[in-house]
């Protein structure tokens, strides 16, 4: 029983994985239908772990799922964009003000070796894996504010739309430009300077919906001000 329940567990991992790389890479077009029965005969399996995938795909952004129609391919709107980096830059902008004040030597210790180990991911660029780790060096200090409904509401925001954040980290040359501006933020916090730590986290979070509209580092850096 045990195995079976890792094989399943195993298997809707890879069905998930492959779904979300189809639609940042664009192979899947927004709009476009995915195929419950397809997959399920691709995979060999029956629909319900197919289903399962499905829901977690539309918690995260990436599938519409319609009633008795199947799932298709989330669309975004420029205005959906401005939207979520505008409230994570404030949500995440306050907590990185509280947290400056809370952060022991311990912690900024870890947020400097997060960053390290993202700094070689961009090297290799492994994207994947960055995003996963990326998403540790922020919720550190989220956390570390010590307002949990400020943590659960900034979680539900971000895990609603991480589809947005995937897809700004994929484009070429901001995973390098996301550990510049962490170096900053780690450096405001060893101030303990919530001001600047404020301001860069929420500099951060804009610079990443500038990219996304622009489609490129280049053309953000143009739409960017500096604080």
């Amino acid at each position: 029983m045990k195995k079976h329940i890792e094989k399943h567990l195993t298997l809707r991992e890879k069905i998930l994985e492959n779904i979300r790389d189809a639609i940042v890479s664009g192979s899947l077009k927004a709009g476009s239908r995915v195929s419950e029965p397809e997959l399920a005969e691709r995979y060999g399996i029956s629909r319900t772990p197919i289903r399962e995938a499905f829901r977690q795909l539309e918690s995260e952004g990436y599938l519409t799922v319609i009633p008795r129609r199947g799932a298709v391919v989330r669309e975004f709107s420029q205005k959906d964009v401005e939207e979520f980096y505008a409230i994570k830059s404030i949500l995440e902008g306050y907590a990185a003000r509280r947290a400056s004040e809370k952060l022991t030597e311990k912690e900024l210790d870890r947020l400097q070796a997060i960053n390290t180990r993202l700094s070689d991911l961009a090297d290799h660029n492994d994207i994947k894996t960055f995003f996963k780790i990326h998403g540790d060096f922020h919720d550190l200090f989220i956390k570390a504010a010590g307002n949990e409904k400020l943590r659960e509401l900034i979680s539900n925001l971000v895990t609603h739309f991480q589809r947005l954040r995937l897809m700004s980290l994929s484009i070429h040359g901001r995973m390098k430009i996301s550990v510049q501006e962490h170096e900053k933020i780690i450096e405001a916090f060893r101030k303990k300077d919530g001001v600047s730590a404020e301001k860069l986290v929420r500099k951060n979070a804009e610079y990443g919906g500038k990219v996304l509209m622009g489609g490129t580092v280049s053309n953000a850096a143009m739409m960017h001000v500096d604080i």
